[in-house]
């Protein structure tokens, strides 16, 4: 799957939406921000809004698998959002298994002796950057 312009990768989470996008190039994950959650709406406008900003034609999704690799109420949540999200984006969405992301990027941050409160503000764009660079990686293989 060539990358065509920027991408933009998401981990939706209940309370914030963590956002991170790519270069032009596909080459580079960089954390961009985090959506505090308020509804469908006006979560899919913030996130189109930066999609358009970075001029991407994929969002990519973190898609919350269980540990056996089955479809959970987490996932089905997500399956509504992203129909929503494909309502609004005219791109492709694609999804990433997100297993264990936000999991890593914590016991990094953690390792690195970085706050609680510190850890609060960046983990859910460090994990949508973690689902970026494995989606940049496959893209690339």
């Amino acid at each position: 799957m060539p990358i065509e312009g920027s991408v933009v990768a998401l981990d939706v989470g209940s309370r914030r939406i963590g956002v991170a996008v790519s270069d032009p190039l596909g080459t580079f994950a960089f954390p961009h921000d985090t959506i505090e959650r308020t509804n469908v709406r006006n979560d899919v406008a913030a996130i189109v809004a930066i999609a358009r900003e970075r001029d991407a034609r994929t969002i990519v999704v973190g898609d919350p698998l269980t540990m056996a690799g089955t479809r959970g109420i987490a996932a089905e949540n997500i399956d509504a959002f992203v129909a929503h999200l494909a309502r609004a984006f005219d791109g492709r969405i694609e999804r990433i298994d997100e297993r264990l992301t936000t999991a890593a990027v914590q016991k990094s941050l953690i390792g690195a002796d970085v706050s609680r409160a510190k850890r609060k503000t960046v983990v859910d764009k460090l994990a949508a950057a973690m689902i970026l660079e494995t989606y940049l990686a496959r893209a690339r293989a």
